[in-house]
């Protein structure tokens, strides 16, 4: 007699956003069923290399596996070689030139997680968590994410999509959660040393270090006693203080608004939609952070100059995105996207409310 756990069914999505600081891996049900989900390290080819980032996926895909009960499934139990869904939606941070997404898409078809397999780059995640399409619409609108870079995405109803390079400031991106902090140790340091103006940021930055001068914090950071990634931190800094009224700190949000919303306007010129009632999706740390100065200047500019445009702020983890992306490449209806919007509370919040 064949043992009972060989006649399971498998889950119809494996799904993972794959950040530079985090890593979301899911498994759900083709009904829209949320089976397990799990939250581990950054898991960027850009950082690790791709079989660096296969093996902390695939970590992350043993745990989600035996969390839904899928201890005793095909393969070694270890990640590689594993079945556990039917397919991979996989949505990575660093998938950002063609040629990404193929090496990542043969190295996740080489893992044997799943029957069939599909890449793409993160910010997709963001704009299908944010859009709720009618019964047999294709999803479509434009998704902004500003967490530690910057990035955006468009896709139009026939489905043809635009998308920048993303590359940092090398390919014209400026802000994110690592530009802003580079900014806020610039004028700080200026403030300090006499080459600019004085700003509330210069004795928060220190203090947010447990520091006497920003000299210090340069210094820390120079000698890795400081690392990199910490400075993030200064994005708090920076909101507290222009929330204080320090001009050099609203400058630096009204500047993140513009670039925002460039991206956003840019993609739907492109795509022919400034005049469609488009939905832009914000997602990404900075902006889920719902800083009321930063989002009021990102609505105003997009008012401006797609005044049809509607805004929301993504509130859901952008795995969220790669299942229901997962979802649609299944054939799932509208049913399984509500049950699993529902079961985990996932969405979209207007702008404005």
């Amino acid at each position: 007699m064949a043992d009972a756990r060989e006649e399971r069914p498998l889950p119809g999505v494996l799904a993972i956003d794959g950040g530079n600081s985090k890593t979301d891996v899911a498994l759900v049900g083709e009904d829209g069923t949320m089976l397990a989900s799990v939250r581990g390290p950054g898991a960027s080819q850009e950082r690790h290399g791709v079989d660096g980032a296969m093996r902390l996926l695939g970590e992350m895909v043993s745990e989600v596996a035996t969390q839904a009960g899928l201890a005793d499934g095909t393969g070694s139990g270890r990640g590689r070689g594993r079945l556990v869904a039917r397919h991979t939606s996989s949505c990575l941070a660093g998938a950002d030139l063609p040629e990404e997404e193929e090496q990542l898409a043969l190295a996740l078809n080489g893992q044997g997680w799943s029957l069939t397999s599909a890449v793409a780059n993160d910010t997709f995640a963001v704009l299908r968590a944010g859009l709720r399409p009618a019964a047999g619409e294709r999803p479509w609108g434009v998704a902004v994410t500003c967490g530690a870079g910057i990035n955006c995405v468009g896709v139009a109803p026939d489905g043809q999509t635009t998308r920048f390079l993303a590359l940092g400031t090398l390919t014209g991106d400026w802000g994110g959660g690592s530009g802003l902090s580079e900014q806020v140790m610039w004028w700080s340091m200026r403030a300090e040393d006499g080459r600019g103006p004085d700003t509330a940021l210069r004795p928060a930055t220190a203090a947010y270090f447990g520091l006497p001068t920003v000299s210090d914090v340069a210094i820390a950071v120079h000698l890795g006693q400081i690392r990199e990634h910490e400075l993030l931190g200064l994005t708090t800094v920076l909101f507290e203080a222009a929330s204080a009224g320090d001009q050099v700190a609203r400058d630096l949000l009204e500047q993140q608004a513009q670039e925002i919303a460039a991206m956003a306007v840019t993609a739907m010129r492109r795509l022919g939609l400034t005049g469609a009632g488009t939905p832009v999706i914000l997602g990404g740390g900075l902006l889920t952070a719902r800083n009321p100065l930063l989002n009021a200047a990102i609505e105003r500019r997009l008012a401006t100059a797609a005044p049809q445009a509607v805004p929301y702020f993504v509130e859901v983890p952008p795995v969220t995105g790669a299942a229901l992306l997962g979802l649609d490449f299944l054939g799932a209806g509208p049913d399984a996207e509500r049950r699993l919007r529902t079961s985990t509370q996932l969405g979209a919040v207007r702008a404005g409310t």
